[in-house]
C-alpha cells in the first residue's frame, strides 16, 4: 500500500485542507505514514504570514531534498501559501518537487495525478471536498469559503489565496452529513472570513443560514466557525448564536489593535469603539460566550503609547485567549510598500512578552472559575495517557479514564485550572 505525509504549518484553513487532502488520498487505497522517511509521497502544506513560519517551510524543503537524493521515487509536493503566482521560479529554485499547487486548487492536483498514472493518485476522484476520510475526527474542519476581499495592509493572504469564492450551502451539507455518519461529531466552519460566505453564491445565502441547515443534521451535536471579521459580522448570525442550541458559545474575534491610527494603517475598516460595541451586543446576546483575539505587536510606526492602548484592551476586554504576533513585512502587501518596518525586533519581542504575560493572568483568573464545576466536554482522543476533549467555550480539558470516550460526549468535574487547560475526572 503506498503511504503518505502531510506535513502542516499554519492557519486552520491548512489543517482543514490537509484533512481533505488525506481523506482525497486514501480513497485512493493509501495509507497514512508516521514519518517523512515512511512515505512514498509527501505534501507540505505551507504558511507564510509570518517570516518564521516561512522559514521553516524552506527548512523542511532543505530536509526533504536530502531525502529525496537519498530515495528517488519519493515524491514531493507542495501547497498552502507558499506557493505564489511566480511557479516558474519556485520550480527553478526547488526541481525536486514533483507538483506546486495553489491552496485548494485541488484540480492541479487531479491533473497532475492523471498524467502520473501512479497507485497513489490514480482513483482520485474529480473533487475532495466531500471525500470522508474512512475514520473521520470527532472533530472536524470543514472549509466553507476560500480567499479572502479586504486586503488588510500587513497580510499576504488575498494575494496567495485569491479573491473570496463559497461552497455551495447543498455542497457543504452533504459533505457534513457523510462525516457524521462516519463519525465526526463536531463540524468547525473554517475560512479566512466566514462572515463573507455566500455573499458571492445565487440567491446570497450567509453564514446564519448554513448554521440553521446544518443545525438539522441529527448526530451532529456541535457547531462552530472561524474567522470572524469585526466589520463584516452580522446581527443575524448572532442571532443565529443565540438560537441554535448546537452552535457552541465560542467566538474567534480578531481585534488586530487597540489604537484606532494603527487600525486605520492596517486597513481593518472598524475603530475600537466599534469593535467593543460589537462584544457588548455579543456578550448580552450570548451570555455565556467565550471570545478569542488576534493581535499585532510592532506595525509600523507603532508608538509606545499606541502599543499601551492594545495592553489596556486585552486589560479590559478579559479575552479567553489572545494570539498574539509581532509584526513581519511581507511582499506585495501594502504595508510593506507604503511603511518602514521601523519598529526593532527587540521591542517587538518585549511588547509581545508584555501582552503574553497579561493574558496568562487574565486567562488565570477566567479559568480558575471553573475549579470545583461540571464542564461538559467531547473527547477527541489521548495524548500522553489522558484523554482530551474541549467543553463548548473551547476550554481544552484533560482527563483520565479506563473507559472509552472517543468521539463521546461526558461530564468532567474540574479539579485543576491553568491558563491554557484544565485537568479534572469524569463525573461518575
Amino acid at each position: 500500500m503506498p503511504r503518505y505525509f502531510i506535513w502542516t504549518i499554519g492557519c486552520q484553513m491548512n489543517k482543514a485542507e490537509s484533512q481533505q487532502i488525506a481523506g482525497y488520498l486514501d480513497s485512493a487505497g493509501c495509507g497514512a505514514a508516521t514519518s517523512f522517511t515512511d512515505a512514498d509521497l509527501v505534501v507540505l502544506n505551507t504558511c507564510v504570514v509570518r517570516q518564521s513560519a516561512e522559514n521553516k517551510v524552506l527548512g523542511t524543503l532543505g530536509l526533504l531534498k536530502g531525502l529525496k537524493d537519498e530515495h528517488p521515487d519519493l515524491q514531493v509536493l507542495v501547497t498552502g501559501c507558499f506557493v505564489n503566482s511566480h511557479t516558474m521560479e519556485l520550480r527553478r529554485r526547488f526541481p525536486h518537487v514533483d507538483l506546486l499547487f495553489k491552496p485548494g486548487d485541488y484540480s492541479e492536483l487531479v491533473a497532475w495525478g492523471q498524467k502520473q498514472g501512479t497507485p497513489i493518485v490514480k482513483k482520485l476522484p474529480r473533487y475532495p471536498g466531500n471525500v470522508a476520510t474512512l475514520a473521520p475526527s470527532p472533530c472536524t474542519l470543514i472549509p466553507i469559503i476560500q480567499g479572502c476581499d479586504n486586503f488588510c495592509s500587513y497580510c499576504i493572504v488575498p494575494y496567495r489565496r485569491g479573491r473570496e469564492v463559497s461552497r455551495p450551502v447543498e455542497e457543504v451539507v452533504c459533505g457534513v452529513r457523510e462525516l457524521v455518519k462516519r463519525g465526526t461529531r463536531e463540524v468547525t466552519l473554517v475560512g479566512q472570513n466566514v462572515d463573507s460566505y455566500g455573499h458571492d453564491l445565487p440567491g446570497h445565502p450567509d453564514l446564519a443560514d448554513l448554521l440553521n441547515e446544518l443545525a438539522n443534521i441529527d448526530d451532529l451535536i456541535r457547531i462552530r466557525f472561524l474567522t470572524n471579521h469585526p466589520k463584516d459580522m452580522s446581527l443575524k448570525l448572532i442571532e443565529a448564536m443565540a438560537s441554535l442550541r448546537k452552535v457552541c458559545e465560542h467566538l474567534e474575534l480578531p481585534v488586530q489593535s487597540g489604537d484606532d491610527d494603527i487600525l486605520k494603517g492596517m486597513r481593518r475598516g472598524y475603530t475600537v469603539g466599534r469593535y467593543k460595541e460589537l462584544v457588548h451586543t455579543i456578550r448580552c446576546r450570548v451570555p455565556q460566550i467565550s471570545l478569542s483575539t488576534d493581535l499585532v505587536v510592532g506595525f509600523p510606526g507603532e508608538t509606545e503609547g499606541q502599543f499601551e492602548h492594545s495592553l489596556s484592551l486585552v486589560e479590559e476586554m478579559r479575552f479567553d485567549v489572545v494570539h498574539v504576533a509581532a509584526y513581519s513585512p511581507r511582499p506585495d502587501t501594502i504595508a510593506s510598500r507604503e511603511y518602514e518596518d521601523n519598529i526593532s525586533a527587540e521591542v517587538k519581542k518585549e511588547r509581545l512578552n508584555k501582552i503574553e504575560q497579561l493574558q496568562a493572568a487574565v486567562a488565570s483568573e477566567i479559568n480558575s472559575q471553573l475549579q470545583d464545576q461540571e464542564v461538559e466536554v467531547l473527547a477527541e482522543g489521548k495524548k500522553g495517557g489522558k484523554w482530551y476533549g474541549r467543553t463548548r467555550s473551547n476550554k481544552l480539558v484533560f482527563f483520565e479514564d479506563a473507559g472509552d470516550w472517543q468521539g463521546q460526549l461526558t461530564m468532567v468535574d474540574v479539579q485543576r485550572t491553568s491558563p491554557w487547560s484544565l485537568t479534572g475526572r469524569v463525573k461518575k
